[in-house]
C-alpha cells in the first residue's frame, strides 16, 4: 500500500491591515479629486484664503466619501469589451457578444418588426424598468423591460411624432398630429394640451415637473404638469426645428437650428441664455453627458463635435453623419445614421473619443432614435421597421441607488417617491447655466475712492493727449484742427466721470431736500418729534 500523507492545511491569506485599506482608499480618492489643490500660501487676502481653504477641504471630504462608497457599498463593477493583440473592439459582432453573456443578458438582444406602423421612437423611465414606444402611424405602447411583456398598447389613428414619460411610468405624453396628449398607464386620455399646437419634440424636466415642447412654428413652451399652468411661452425666431434636448445637470433646454446654431433656454427668460454657432450647416442631432459639462452636436456639414460647456469651446471634431445622438450613464456616445450605428468611447478620460463598437441594421432599416437604457448595458433603437435592442458592454451604471431610481420598486415605494419628489420640486427660477450659484451671495461692487478716480482720469487724459493722429492731406492736417481733435478726445475721456459726479451731487441734494421737508406726524407721535431750536 502507498504511504498515506496527512492533509496539509491550506495557507491562510493574510488579512488586510489598516494601512493597506488606507492605501487603497487613497488610490481610489485620486479618481474623484479635481486635480491638485490650489496653492494658497501666496494669497494676501485672508477672507479669500479662508473661503478657498474651506472649499478645498470640502472637495477632499467628498472624494473620500465617494471612495469609501465605491469600496464598501458598490457590489458590481462595470466592464468593457477588451481586445487582444491586433483585434479591434469595433469588429466584434453582436452574435459573438450574445454567445458569451448569460441567458438573462442575451434576452435583452431582440428585434420587434412592425413595418406597417413605423418609424418608431422610444423613451425610458429614469430607472430603466419601463419603455414607451410610439409609431408614426399612431401605435402607442408601454413595455415592461424586466419581464419583456407589453403592459398596454393602443392605436390613436393619427400621426405621432414623439413620446416622453412624465415623472414615473403611470403617465406619458405623446406629440400627435395637432396637439400633444397625456395618457395614463392604461391608455386613457387624461389631457389635451391645445396651447402647445402641433408639437415636434417633447422633453420632461424631472426635478421641476415641467413638460417642454417645440412645435412646427418654432415656439418653445413649458407647462407645469402638477398645477397645469403655462410657465413659459417663447418664439425662438429661428424657424422650425426638431432637435431638442435637456441638459440633465441644470435643466436647461437646448435647441438645434437650421442655421447651425444651438440655443439654450430657461422658462423665465424670453431670450436664449446662450446662442452659439456650432456648424456651418443645419444641426441634425444633440446630446448631453450626464455630468452636464460635455455636449455633442452633429450637423449636415458631415462633422460631429464635442463641446466643453464651461468655456464653450470645441474639444474634438470627428468626421461623419449622425441623425441621432445619445450619451450613456458611463459616457459612451452612440451615433446613428441611415442603417449604421457607431458607439464612441473616451478611453483615456481626457474627452478624446474613439470608435468602440459598430452595428449595422438590416439594409433598408433607417434609424430614427437611439436611447441608452439606464442601469443596463443596452442600447434601444427606434427605426423605420420597428424597434430593436443591442448589447453595449460598459454603457450603464452597474449600481443603482434605490432612493434615486429603483427598477424593482413596489407600488408603495413608488407612491412615497412621488410624494417626496413633489415636496422637493424645484421652482422654474432655479434653472440656470450654473446651478452651483444658487444660494450664494452676490458680491458687492466696491466704489473706487476719490484718489483712485482722479488717478484714472489723469491716466485717461494722458493717453488721449499722447494719441497719434492720422496724417491727412488737402488742408485737413492743420495744427488748429489737430489741437481741436485732441481736446475732443480729452473731453470724451472726462465725460463719464463728470456725469457720475453730477449724479452723486443730485442724489445728495435730493436726500437733503427730503430731510428738510416738514413731515406732518399723527397726533399720537407728535410728542416724540424733535423740537426746533428757538432762535
Amino acid at each position: 500500500m502507498g504511504e498515506i500523507k496527512e492533509n496539509v492545511p491550506l495557507p491562510k491569506t493574510k488579512p488586510s491591515t489598516e494601512q493597506d485599506v488606507t492605501d487603497e482608499l487613497d488610490l481610489r480618492m485620486k479618481k474623484y479629486l479635481r486635480g491638485e489643490g490650489a496653492n494658497l500660501e501666496g494669497l494676501k487676502d485672508k477672507k479669500l484664503k479662508g473661503q478657498l481653504a474651506a472649499k478645498e477641504d470640502l472637495y477632499g471630504k467628498s472624494a473620500k466619501a465617494a471612495a469609501k462608497a465605491e469600496k464598501w457599498l458598490m457590489p458590481s463593477e462595470g466592464g468593457y469589451l477588451e481586445a487582444e493583440g491586433l483585434e479591434k473592439t469595433w469588429r466584434i459582432k453582436q452574435e459573438a457578444i450574445a454567445h458569451e453573456v448569460d441567458i438573462s443578458s442575451s434576452r435583452k438582444q431582440y428585434d420587434i418588426i412592425l413595418p406597417e406602423l413605423g418609424p418608431y421612437t422610444l423613451d425610458f423611465t429614469s430607472s430603466g424598468r419601463y419603455m414607451a414606444v410610439s409609431g408614426r402611424k399612431g401605435h402607442l405602447g408601454i413595455v415592461d423591460m424586466i419581464n419583456l411583456s407589453i403592459i398596454r398598447e393602443f392605436q390613436v389613428r393619427e400621426t405621432v411624432r414623439d413620446v416622453a414619460f412624465l415623472h414615473n411610468e403611470l403617465f406619458f405624453a405623446a406629440a400627435q398630429k395637432k396637439y400633444p396628449y397625456i395618457y395614463n398607464r392604461e391608455g386613457t386620455e387624461l389631457h389635451c394640451l391645445k396651447e402647445h399646437g402641433p408639437v415636434l419634440r417633447l422633453q420632461f424636466l424631472e426635478n421641476h415637473f415641467l413638460l417642454a415642447s417645440i412645435n412646427k412654428f418654432g415656439q418653445l413652451r413649458y407647462q407645469d404638469v402638477t398645477m397645469g399652468s403655462m410657465v413659459g411661452n417663447f418664439r425662438t425666431g429661428l424657424g422650425r426645428t426638431n432637435v431638442m434636448q435637456v441638459n440633465p445637470f441644470n435643466g436647461v433646454v437646448s435647441l438645434g437650428h437650421s442655421g447651425g446654431t444651438v440655443t439654450m433656454w430657461k422658462p423665465t427668460s424670453a431670450s436664449p441664455l446662450v446662442k452659439m454657432l456650432c456648424h456651418h450647416g443645419p444641426v441634425s442631432a444633440l446630446a448631453f453627458h450626464s455630468n452636464g459639462l460635455l455636449m455633442a452636436t452633429a450637423g449636415k456639414d458631415k462633422k460631429i463635435k464635442l463641446w466643453d460647456l464651461r468655456k464653450f469651446e470645441v474639444l474634438q471634431t470627428l468626421p461623419g453623419h449622425a441623425n441621432t445622438l445619445d450619451f450613456s450613464q458611463k459616457g459612451l456616445l452612440a451615433c446613428g445614421n441611415g442603417s449604421l450605428i457607431q458607439i464612441l468611447r473616451d478611453v483615456s478620460g481626457t474627452q478624446n473619443y474613439s470608435k468602440y463598437m459598430t452595428h449595422s441594421m438590416v439594409k433598408g432599416y433607417l434609424i430614427g432614435k437611439l436611447v441608452f437604457r439606464p442601469y443596463e448595458d443596452v442600447l434601444g433603437i427606434g427605426h423605420s421597421m420597428g424597434w430593436s435592442s443591442i448589447l453595449t458592454p460598459g454603457a450603464g451604471e452597474p449600481n443603482f441607488d434605490s432612493w434615486v431610481a429603483n427598477p424593482f420598486e413596489t407600488s408603495k415605494q413608488r407612491r412615497e417617491k412621488e410624494i417626496r419628489s413633489l415636496l422637493d420640486k424645484l421652482p422654474p427660477e432655479t434653472i440656470m447655466l450654473d446651478p452651483s450659484k444658487i444660494g450664494t451671495v452676490k458680491p458687492r461692487r466696491e466704489r473706487p475712492t476719490k484718489q483712485e478716480r482722479e488717478a484714472e482720469i489723469e491716466a485717461g487724459v494722458e493717453a488721449a493727449k499722447g494719441m497719434k493722429l492720422k496724417k491727412k492731406t488737402k488742408g485737413r492736417n492743420k495744427p488748429g484742427k489737430r489741437v481741436q481733435k485732441k481736446q475732443e478726445a480729452v473731453s470724451r475721456v472726462k465725460r463719464p466721470y463728470l456725469e457720475q459726479k453730477i449724479q452723486e451731487e443730485e442724489s445728495i441734494s435730493r436726500k437733503k431736500q427730503k430731510t428738510s421737508e416738514d413731515v406732518e406726524l399723527p397726533k399720537s407721535l407728535q410728542r416724540f418729534a424733535r423740537k426746533k431750536a428757538s432762535s
